[in-house]
């Protein structure tokens, strides 16, 4: 049951996130852009031209829900790793990645509670906690993920960490490969969410590995037993 409930904070968290992103940015007066838009944009407080690290005008009326959005997304990505540690195999690889993990959650709550423009040393460290830290937990996931997780979770944590991974160092390099700063910025954080997010949908109606357990056989009964049991009322 805490396994199934750790995938569901999952699901829970990432739906949420991703629901509150769409609301947030539709009630910009000017366009926001996946391309030219930071994801932390929505959550600035203040109206403003920022420089870094590409000039745009920010301004999001909603940025309380969207920073209340990062901290529940946050707190949810923790409680399902812990939760889940039955679908993970003993040894420092599952510990690692799952440490890891619970480190971009930690990330995306220091986000919302730090806005980009307000404290941007510690949304920083935040940023830093969900893309490096995160995204190479989730190429550890492969590995610490036990047998009894469907296969294709496991061969995908280790090919969206990857590419994650990579997104991120082009992403510092300013090496936007045409999908803009927002874009190469998504590449680099959405990999970890997708994950969370088909984790949760597929392994949640599957049983977990403590449930596949073999229960006690049942103790045997002799001709003794039999007969006695036969001669009662």
């Amino acid at each position: 049951m805490k396994t199934r409930i750790g995938y569901a904070a999952w699901i829970v968290g990432v739906v949420q996130f991703f629901v509150i992103h769409l609301i947030v940015e539709s009630a910009w007066a000017r366009p926001y852009s996946w391309a030219r838009n930071n994801i932390s944009d929505l959550g600035n407080a203040r109206c403003a031209m920022q420089p870094d690290p590409e000039p745009r005008y920010i301004c999001s009326p909603e940025h309380g829900l969207m920073n209340a959005s990062f901290i529940a997304l946050g707190v949810l990505l923790v409680v399902g790793v812990v939760l889940t540690g039955a679908a993970w195999r003993k040894g420092v690889t599952a510990i690692a990645a799952r440490f890891l993990l619970a480190c971009a959650g930690a990330g995306f709550t220091l986000a919302g509670l730090a806005p980009a423009d307000v404290h941007e040393n510690q949304h920083i460290l935040g940023a830093l906690l969900i893309m490096a830290l995160g995204n190479t937990g989730l190429l550890l996931a492969g590995a610490g993920l036990a047998r009894e997780v469907p296969s294709p979770l496991r061969w995908t944590a280790v090919l969206l960490g990857a590419a994650a991974v990579t997104a991120f160092g082009l992403y510092l390099a300013h090496h936007y490969l045409g999908l803009g700063m927002g874009g190469m910025e998504r590449v680099a954080a959405f990999p970890l969410l997708a994950w969370t997010l088909a984790a949760g949908t597929l392994a949640l109606p599957h049983r977990t590995p403590d449930d596949t357990e073999p229960h006690p056989p049942a103790p045997a009964t002799g001709p003794a037993e039999r007969e006695d049991a036969d001669s009662r009322p």
